[in-house]
């Protein structure tokens, strides 16, 4: 009999959808998933375990919220695509600008790619400028100006990350180690009237969550505002997620009680969360920048499936039960169980730091402070993890299959599901102990 990897390596490039679905970085072949309700997900085995991939943010409710699937029944019984515009695209558009001030024009569309790639068009034209800065380590999506390799030295013209991806469809983008000021500072100083923009993670979430330096995004922003660029911050990942207005609102608050005032990114990039599990993503940010959109604007953008009505009514669902005591409770559920795995780590002697931002965390085996640059994070016992990850996954917990990746505890994980995750970490590191006599 066929095997399910057999059929799918068969007919899908390395079996998969999407590489991250690959268990490249832990070994093992993966199990496809039947369903999934709450915080738990059920493998075609029939197996049951603790979800903490939550796919990859979104679920931040619990998987098959009751609320959020009769919100998508009932769109779909009025249709499941129009081609034209809906109340609900405009409900949601003003839902994300009321609770995230500085998107005061938004633009629905599919993905985060099309969000961040429709960005740095819009801030390559709005400057008349080409070069575009990144970080490394810092993930936006895969459209061809960002799949680029991190340089050395102060600021490095881009070199294709990725096969297809011509030198000259990097040619214009810079990488700086993330977090280096000095860095930042000389690149504007070198190439100041060359840069159209700065696209940066609120928070970054796909080298792990790396907790970014004091006043690194506000640096940011200022450097942009003074040089006439602009600043794009990518909460494709952290916004609605991180807490109740994003990373950029963590910060603001953060600002406003130490009586600074906050700094304010030029656009902004969302996804995830706002689509309940189903492909959305938008971009928002100031007036003048977005008005330069088309039909308003010279900047053309289009999607025949941007704003689709099913899947906004599963974001608008999400949107409208993710209130701020649902984020504290998602909130003190990652306190917890940080607190837990981290404690149940060093009780066993087993090395290891933890990156957090707000309710996004990761922990990094062998490393003995939180990391701040891909470099760094480059040094985790990547092995290590790979053992923890099956050991977990034994025990029926589900984590994501990569050391780079974050944890997610959604509204659904209970203390029964933080106590048994914790007792698993715990069994694994015994082991780990034990293995070194």
């Amino acid at each position: 009999m066929t095997s399910y990897s057999e059929r799918a390596r068969a007919i899908l490039p390395g079996g998969v959808n999407s590489p991250v679905r690959a268990w490249n970085g832990v070994g093992g072949e993966p199990v496809p998933i039947a369903s999934a309700s709450g915080s738990r997900i059920v493998d075609a085995d029939g197996r049951e375990m603790i979800d903490l991939v939550a796919s990859w943010g979104p679920a931040i409710l619990g998987h098959a919220r009751p609320e959020v699937v009769a919100a998508v029944q009932a769109a779909a019984t009025r249709g499941l695509s129009f081609g034209a515009t809906t109340e609900a695209e405009v409900e949601l558009a003003e839902m994300i600008r009321d609770r995230y001030a500085p998107a005061e024009r938004v633009r629905l569309v599919s993905t985060g790619t099309e969000a961040t790639m429709t960005a740095i068009r819009l801030a390559r034209a709005a400057t008349g400028r080409t070069v575009i800065v990144k970080f490394a380590g810092c993930y936006h999506g895969h459209s061809d100006a960002l799949l680029v390799a991190a340089g050395s030295g102060l600021a490095t013209a881009g070199v294709p990350d990725s096969a297809g991806v011509t030198p000259g469809a990097a040619q214009d983008t810079l990488v700086l180690p993330y977090g280096d000021e000095a860095a930042l500072t000389d690149a504007f100083a070198e190439h100041g009237a060359e840069i159209a923009g700065v696209i940066v993670e609120a928070a970054p979430a796909n080298m792990g969550v790396i907790h970014p330096p004091a006043g690194f995004n506000r640096l940011i922003s200022t450097l942009c505002r003074n040089e006439g660029a602009v600043m794009i911050l990518d909460e494709v990942l952290t916004g609605f997620r991180a807490g109740p207005s994003g990373y950029w609102g963590i910060e603001r608050d953060h600002d406003l009680a130490a009586g600074l005032d906050p700094w304010t990114p030029d656009l902004v990039t969302f996804g995830k969360v706002i689509g309940g599990g189903l492909p959305v993503a938008a971009l928002g940010g100031r007036r003048d920048l977005m008005e330069q959109l088309a039909p308003l604007g010279p900047v053309y953008q289009a999607g025949t499936l941007s704003g689709n009505p099913v899947a906004v009514a599963a974001g608008l669902a999400t949107m409208r039960l993710l209130t701020e005591d649902v984020h504290a409770r998602v909130a003190a559920t990652a306190s917890s169980l940080v607190d837990g795995v981290s404690g149940a780590l060093t009780e066993r002697g087993v090395t290891h730091a933890v990156g957090r931002a707000g309710t996004l965390f990761s922990i990094f085996l062998g490393l003995d402070e939180a990391p701040v640059t891909f470099d760094e994070v480059s040094r985790q016992d990547t092995a290590a993890f790979a053992r923890l990850f099956h050991a977990v996954r034994r025990e029926g917990v589900a984590l994501p299959p990569s050391a780079y990746e974050a944890w997610f505890v959604s509204a659904a994980h209970t203390v029964t599901d933080v106590e048994h995750i914790v007792a698993t970490v715990a069994h694994w590191a015994d082991a780990e102990v034990a293995a070194r006599v």
